[in-house]
């Protein structure tokens, strides 16, 4: 079975001491925990050297690109988002997790503000909708997050393709926290669990769930998108 190649992309917390605890060894170590050891080869990128590992090189042989982000957003040239968005058209996979949902290749390939409520320190109950979605496969109908930053609705998305999970907060709050898309011929999923000072990414659901959407995302075509091309008549 051929190795995916998957791009890790997230910001470098592991500076940050009310971070430390949840995370002692930064997000890449977390996430890239998530998928089976020997099954995918994985490359990592922060914001300080985005521009010299997200290439158009390098994305052309990825599979799968995960990324979070939470506040440095704006530090992500268009031009790096630019090469992402395109490959997703091409059909390489895109994993947004948490505070991605305003990244700049997220909010492109939407064409929405992915704007949306939120609160920190909430109990979550995370609620499977659509079971039969490859990337429910294994997870059970309801799982519990004692400690997670709550996101609310109205979030500002296109409709989705499918609605996978739905996250119910203590406070009353409800949120889309797991949906899919596709663009060109590639596919999106956005997944909200997952803020810097909880330990999400080592709970073995939270795992089971990225593991299945890197194998739902993974391309099953890869070709240049589209264009425009001038076309010759068939008749006449």
């Amino acid at each position: 079975m051929k190795k995916l190649n998957v791009l890790i992309f997230a910001e470098d917390i592991t500076q940050l001491e009310h971070c430390k605890a949840a995370y002692p060894n930064g997000l890449h170590e977390a996430i890239g925990g998530s998928l089976e050891a020997g099954c995918v080869n994985i490359r990592t990128a922060v914001t300080e050297n985005v521009a010299e590992v997200i290439t158009a090189e390098v994305l052309a042989e990825t599979d799968v690109v995960i990324w979070w982000g939470h506040n440095q957003h704006h530090l992500i040239s268009d031009e790096v988002a630019a090469l992402v968005m395109t490959e997703v058209q091409k059909g390489m996979g895109l994993i947004v997790l948490h505070s991605g949902h305003i990244a700049k290749p997220f909010v492109w390939l939407l064409g929405t503000t992915g704007h949306l409520g939120w609160r920190q320190n909430c109990r979550e109950r995370v609620w499977t909708v659509s079971p039969y979605h490859p990337i429910a496969a294994g997870v059970p109908a309801h799982f519990e997050l004692p400690e997670e930053e709550m996101y609310s609705e109205p979030f500002d998305i296109p409709s989705p393709e499918d609605t996978v999970f739905i996250g119910w907060f203590a406070g009353g709050e409800v949120f889309r926290s797991g949906v899919t898309f596709k663009r060109g011929y590639g596919k999106i999923f956005y997944f909200q669990p997952g803020h810097e000072t909880y330990p999400i990414y080592y709970n073995d659901i939270i795992r089971l769930i990225i593991k299945n959407a890197v194998n739902w995302a993974a391309p099953n075509v890869r070709r240049e998108f589209f264009g425009c091309p001038n076309m010759k008549a068939l008749e006449g």
